[in-house]
């Protein structure tokens, strides 16, 4: 998967809402919900690269392993790796 960046908060909201993380560790049906309840409810940063074949865009695999997206000070980041379970970290910058 080729990497992406977008910085625009509505084309980051449509991607996230296509996005489903099945397989070991943290999934989801639509990481669009999962950044929501992190406290992002805006973001305007959003960054995924690598390759995931348990994660999937528009129902169709693979997709990519890693999501940085930020609001402000927030970030939420999302890992998965092959063979490894998908975790997730939240950090707040004062």
């Amino acid at each position: 998967m080729q990497p992406i960046e977008i910085n625009d908060p509505t084309e980051i909201e449509a991607f996230l809402s296509k996005i489903e993380l099945t397989g070991k560790g943290f999934t989801t049906e639509c990481l669009l919900m999962e950044v929501f309840d992190a406290g992002l409810d805006y973001p305007d940063y959003l960054k995924a690269e690598g390759e995931d074949p348990h994660a999937s865009y528009e129902g169709k695999s693979p997709a990519w392993a890693k999501y940085h997206m930020r609001q402000g000070k927030r970030v939420f980041m999302v890992y998965g790796e092959p063979g490894k379970d998908r975790r997730t970290h939240f950090s707040e910058t004062p």
